[in-house]
């Protein structure tokens, strides 16, 4: 591994901040963590690890996992419902991968949400609070990743995606570490169609990627052509945070847990060659290498049809052509390969697996021939670390527009969450977190 003290000493040279983070201001997520997390809660949570999976955008639940085939047709869309593994339960046709794995999961379909607007709920359903009054609550895996405390070159929280949620106006205030301050905001880590990671806070030099760090020659040459630079900025501006993010860097053990070209062809395969597919077995890789919490985002921003932004669920417009074509094979595909791949692994009964979005979209179908926003009703999924599989918890009423059983809220999945990472009751209220939040018995 390359050793910053001992280039200093050969060369007398000091490495610069401006250097180093090149590309993003923020410290990177968790890395100051050190000794303030509970190291030993990974060996009494039920779930060592967890991958929330963000459905950025609202997917549409009538038209997922709680379709209403009797329904007036202007309610139930043109999907078909398919059995599942439980007797009387269905899912939409856009998922048989999952509807052969059910039994696999437990789904949710009477969750609610206090705000309609993406950044609003966004925050709600990260953190369980709204964005106001301040401070902003911590989200879910800020909690997790405070608690367990950072272990080893691997931070405790890492995000996966394009970037911090968002829509095109603003991001999401809760995405991070909120009141714990910016040491408990998450990792961020991007990962391409094609399986290619890239770390922006992370990026030292123009062209120094992580797999390149390795080669010591190439690393002192890059060093040396920009002297001038170094000699100014000075290694006094180095910061135990920064330290430990080139740390990070260096450390084989590390990069390798970043490293989808150790994946065989058929595994890649297996997730899609798509962004959340190889997302998807990022985080898997991550749950080998011990990260408690690893949120994988659908996307940076929520428009699927606003230029220059990726495809999120906000399907405003052509909501059953995108998920007829795109968003359901590409989810189904995934999910499917994930839960696949962590059972063959051993990983499934310490790993647990959410996936949901911000809100539904509404159930009556508007006259763009598509669905728009809805905070009155819409479902998750859970798999693993201390869940009952094969359960179906809530339901909705005839037309998915509320439900018609006790409501679920986003603040009962960070509490249900947490407590099955290792936080009780105790350990939340030391922390100050998730005040007033149940946990969701009926998956236990």
């Amino acid at each position: 591994m390359f050793d910053i003290g001992s280039f200093r000493a050969s060369t007398g040279r000091g490495i610069g901040r401006r250097s180093f983070l090149k590309i993003g201001a923020s410290v990177p997520a968790g890395l100051m963590l050190g000794a303030t997390g509970d190291v030993q809660a990974a060996s009494t949570a039920r779930a060592k690890s967890v991958i929330f999976v963000w459905l950025w955008g609202a997917p549409s639940h009538i038209d997922t996992f709680d379709p209403k085939p009797h329904a007036p047709t202007e309610y139930r869309g043109p999907f078909a419902p398919i059995a599942t593994q439980q007797p009387g339960v269905y899912y939409s046709e856009l998922f048989p991968k999952l509807a052969a794995r059910s039994d696999r999961l437990s789904l949710i379909r009477s969750h609610v949400t206090t705000q309609s607007g993406h950044p609003d709920a966004g925050t709600v359903g990260l953190t369980g609070f709204e964005e106001r009054p301040e401070p902003v609550q911590p989200s879910f895996g800020s909690i997790v990743g405070k608690h367990r405390g950072h272990k080893g070159s691997l931070p405790p929280f890492v995000m996966v995606g394009r970037g911090i949620p968002r829509d095109v106006v603003r991001r999401v205030d809760g995405y991070g570490g909120g009141k714990f301050g910016k040491a408990a905001d998450p990792f961020m880590v991007s990962c391409s169609d094609e399986g290619a990671v890239e770390i922006p806070s992370l990026q030292l030099l123009e062209g120094l990627t992580p797999n390149r760090i390795s080669d010591r020659n190439d690393v002192r040459a890059r060093l040396d052509a920009t002297v001038r630079q170094l000699d100014r900025a000075g290694l006094s501006e180095w910061d135990r945070s920064y330290q430990r993010a080139y740390g990070l860097i260096t450390s084989p053990q590390a990069r390798a847990a970043f490293d989808l070209t150790q994946e065989s062809q058929s595994s890649r395969d297996a997730y899609g060659r798509t962004t959340f597919g190889q997302s998807c077995l990022l985080a898997r890789r991550l749950v080998e290498a011990g990260v408690p919490y690893i949120q994988v985002n659908w996307s940076e921003y929520v428009e699927c049809m606003t230029p220059n932004c990726d495809f999120g669920w906000d399907t405003h417009i052509y909501n059953f052509e995108l998920l007829q074509d795109m968003h359901g094979p590409i989810f189904d595909r995934a999910f499917a390969a994930l839960l696949d791949d962590l059972a063959a692994r051993g990983l499934a009964s310490s790993t647990l697996v959410v996936a949901m979005g911000e809100f539904g979209r509404t159930p009556r179908i508007s006259n763009r021939a598509a669905r728009d926003h809805w905070p009155g009703c819409y479902f998750s999924l859970w798999s693993g670390g201390g869940i009952q599989p094969g359960r179906v918890i809530g339901a909705s009423d005839k037309y998915a527009e509320a439900p018609i059983t006790t409501a679920i809220t986003p603040r009962m999945v960070g509490t249900t969450i947490t407590e099955l990472a290792g936080l009780d009751a105790q350990a939340r209220a030391e922390l100050r977190v998730l005040d007033g939040g149940t946990v969701i018995q009926e998956l236990l």
